[in-house]
């Protein structure tokens, strides 16, 4: 979020400084799928998407960094899955086309419990671990001035303090992401922030094969609102509730993609709390990979990474926020920061006063 706000004000002839709390990126931006989830939004955040779609591409381009426009292949295990698919290509007109059997098996290698399946074909991939550091390097040879290893410590207009001295600047952006109750902590808990913790795995890829779009499931039906939004979904989530509730419970998305090596990045389960314990569970990582062996066909996956995600969650999925003069904080308080940032980042600095 906060690299979507300098690219935009780099292109508004703005001087921009950013300030970064660690030596380089470490969290959400680079523990996520790198995938593009444009296709599978609703409302605002579908607005947002397609705008930062656009601008991602374009991004790629002048920063270098690796990005595919492979779509995405969501993969139904059973009829009530399908038709769910079936209500939300018939409601996007053309940016979801319905597959069969066979020509899902030509995208992915997946087991044998598939129906059929969709693919969103404006949905894209990027290698997260990489990107946000191009984007900065880019940002750079723009004339960003960074600040690494940095903590912004008190906001007030037109000042920032920070561990290595003030900055003063006309306007403020605070992108924390899930940490604006550190600074904010009224404004978190008026707009009910929580975090939401996500446990995902690096998995050597047992087919060997190119995969070139994100595959989603049956249990990402229940997760983008695009998806919720179709007549027969709540049906759906009653029956996997009923029959899988152990993966219903831990929020299970069940999805993968695959890193420029060939290994796939399998995940997540997701977890709420304000301040969430620091002990992870085992049975989480059990239940995705045994999830994501029986979605891939395959034996026992072998194990490369593991790792914990952390995001801001809130009933609404947007917090934009001005709790003093020339000071906007702006979080994305649901898991598709990557999706939509570069498409909100310019309403936010229309927002703000001359």
């Amino acid at each position: 979020m906060g690299l979507a706000h300098a690219v935009e004000a780099v292109a508004r002839g703005l001087s921009v400084v950013v300030v970064e709390r660690d030596e380089h990126a470490v969290g959400a931006s680079v523990r996520n799928f790198g995938h593009g989830c444009f296709t599978a939004q609703d409302g605002d955040a579908l607005r947002y998407a397609m705008t930062a779609r656009t601008a991602w591409l374009r991004l790629a381009k002048e920063a270098g960094l690796w990005i595919e426009e492979s779509g995405t292949v969501v993969v139904a295990r059973a009829d009530d899955e399908y038709a769910v698919l079936e209500e939300f290509a018939a409601a996007r007109d053309g940016q979801a086309v319905l597959l069969g059997r066979d020509r899902v098996a030509e995208r992915v290698t997946v087991g044998p419990e598939v129906v059929g399946g969709a693919w969103l074909p404006l949905d894209v991939r990027l290698d997260p671990r990489a990107a946000v550091h191009a984007i900065a390097a880019w940002l750079a040879g723009q004339g960003v001035r960074f600040h690494w290893a940095t903590s912004a410590q008190v906001v007030e207009p037109g000042l920032l303090t920070t561990s290595r001295g003030p900055i003063r600047a006309g306007h403020v952006i605070m992108a924390v992401g899930h940490d604006v109750d550190r600074h904010f902590p009224g404004l978190a808990e008026r707009a009910g922030l929580r975090r939401c913790v996500l446990r995902m795995l690096r998995v050597a890829d047992p087919h060997r094969r190119a995969v070139a779009p994100a595959v989603l499931s049956g249990f990402s039906l229940l997760r983008y609102d695009g998806f919720r939004a179709c007549p027969s979904q709540p049906a759906l989530r009653a029956r996997l509730e009923s029959e899988r509730p152990e993966l219903t419970g831990i929020g299970l998305n069940l999805m993968f993609t695959q890193r420029p090596d060939g290994d796939l990045i399998v995940g997540d389960t997701h977890a709420y709390a304000v301040t969430p314990e620091p002990f992870d569970d085992d049975e989480l990582d059990r239940h995705v990979l045994a999830e994501a062996a029986r979605l891939l066909g395959a034996g026992r996956l072998t194990v490369r990474e593991r790792w914990r995600g952390v995001y801001a969650s809130a009933p609404d999925p947007f917090l934009i926020a001005d709790p003093m003069p020339g000071v906007r904080v702006v979080s994305v308080t649901s898991g598709i920061g990557m999706t939509t940032a570069l498409g909100l980042a310019p309403e936010v600095l229309d927002g703000l006063p001359a």
